[in-house]
């Protein structure tokens, strides 16, 4: 008779879940999953996926205004916000009927239910049955934080919410300034609401090269967003269907739906963690990890959000397949966290991957920038008032470099190609040497060739 029940057990059928289960089946393990809300997790059930269905869909407006400068007259359009929810959740259900199959396919086991430890191999399902595991991986993701509790917060949505409003906002104060708050304000205003977004600290996208920042924030208030920063919301009232947004700074806002998109934290809270000798890292709450994912429980992993360390769908996923890979595959791989590419799916988009200005003059003492900020070829005919960032970071010494900062339409497509330069450390030179590809706006990259700022530390005294 086998020792364990399963050779691996799942918790959380996220996208990095489900790619370390399958890995694991595909190398003969018997895996079993445990999903107690919908397979998917968040980034294809209610992050990535439905958001960027929104985004595309708020782009519309902007296609149907710039038309007219191309010579299109194009007669009075309406838009139905049910319509685009009922869609979305149409091809959200599709994807999770796809994730549930692969991983059937691939011989693993799903329980829909809630699993527990209650030691290092044993988990306790909600349906009562006990399962044991030669191995723990502990996937769970991560949820939206409100922060501080404050009168009226029962009022709040999360982003988890506004994928299923049943109306469009007309009015909406989001409290937050990274990712998640400024796509939903590029989301809102792109289908007509009034947007104000209210952030703590003195500009938005807080970590992110100033350039980067001080750029999305002027493109983002041309198109009509408001952008308070230095304050927060204190209080909310609520009068019938409206609500009244009090701020620190004295001042209140009328709205008809309030979000807070301050952050999110790791879902650590009921899994019996402290019963199965699982520690958490102080620093982050997430769960504490070593670089092969390994817990201070010799047998339980954890991948993904709720270990707090880079939150990215494709991290996560990346730290998913290297775990089956080293525990069943017994070929050891350690996920590099360096230069990951991110983007930022606000209106125009963010794309960026190494380092930012700062951090590179931090870190080497001679640093190149080379900078471009124009009007892209579109706007020339549509009368748009937008302009397109394109920055590098390099290494003025050994000519790397160390990071490709991107505002404007297409800056995550292009900044997924470029990331691979950048990781295998290509120098100036290199972009230097690659012929434009022309007419358009990713060429700037190969044909910037005069530093507009150069950065010269002085070494240390002895």
């Amino acid at each position: 008779m086998a020792e364990f029940d399963v050779d691996l057990f799942v918790i959380g059928g996220g996208s990095g879940g489900v790619r370390a289960a399958r890995i694991a089946a595909g190398y003969g393990a018997k895996v079993m999953v445990a999903e107690e809300y919908r397979m998917g997790g968040t980034c294809v059930i209610r992050g990535c996926v439905p958001k960027k269905l929104f985004v595309m869909g708020s782009h519309v407006r902007h296609e149907i205004e710039d038309a007219t400068g191309f010579g299109w007259t194009i007669p009075e359009v309406s838009f139905d916000w049910p319509t685009l929810v009922a869609n979305k959740d149409k091809e959200i259900a599709r994807l999770e009927g796809i994730y549930a199959a692969n991983v059937e396919k691939s011989g693993a086991r799903i329980v829909k239910t809630r699993a527990v430890l209650e030691d290092a191999h044993t988990l306790r399902l909600a349906s009562g049955e006990a399962v044991t595991a030669k191995y723990v991986l502990i996937a769970t993701g991560g949820a939206p934080n409100h922060g501080p509790a404050i009168p009226g917060i029962e009022h709040v949505i999360s982003s988890n919410e506004a994928f299923h409003l049943t109306e469009l906002p007309k009015r909406i104060v989001i409290q937050g300034g990274g990712y998640i708050a400024l796509e939903f304000a590029g989301i809102f205003a792109g289908y007509g609401a009034d947007v104000t977004v209210i952030y703590r600290g003195d500009n938005i996208l807080r970590g992110f090269d100033e350039d980067v920042r001080k750029h999305l924030r002027a493109e983002m208030e041309k198109q009509g967003i408001t952008i308070l920063t230095g304050c927060t919301v204190t209080r909310i009232d609520k009068h019938g269907k409206d609500f009244t947004t009090h701020l620190s700074s004295g001042s209140s806002i009328a709205s008809d739906k309030v979000m807070f998109a301050i952050g999110r934290h790791p879902n650590v809270a009921g899994l019996g963690l402290e019963t199965a000798g699982v520690a958490l890292n102080p620093k982050n709450g997430g769960i504490a990890v070593d670089g092969w994912s390994k817990t201070s429980a010799p047998n339980i992993y954890a991948i993904g959000d709720v270990t707090h360390r880079t939150n990215l769908t494709p991290v996560a996923i990346r730290e998913g397949h290297a775990f089956a890979d080293t525990v069943f595959g017994k070929r050891p791989v350690a996920v590099d966290h360096a230069t990951i590419p991110t983007a930022v799916f606000s209106q125009p988009e963010v794309g960026t991957v190494g380092l930012t200005e700062a951090e590179a003059r931090a870190q080497f003492s001679r640093v190149d920038i080379y900078k471009a900020d124009f009007r892209p070829i579109k706007a020339t005919m549509s009368g748009r008032d937008t302009r397109v960032l394109m920055k590098l970071v390099v290494d003025a010494t050994t000519d790397r470099v160390l990071g490709c900062h991107i505002v404007g339409d297409g800056a995550a497509e292009i900044t997924q190609a470029v990331g691979i330069a950048v990781k295998m450390k290509a120098t100036k030179a290199d972009f230097d040497a690659t012929v434009a590809l022309h007419p358009t706006a990713a060429e700037e990259l190969v044909t910037m060739r005069t530093p507009t700022a150069r950065h010269v530390r002085e070494a240390a005294a002895e």
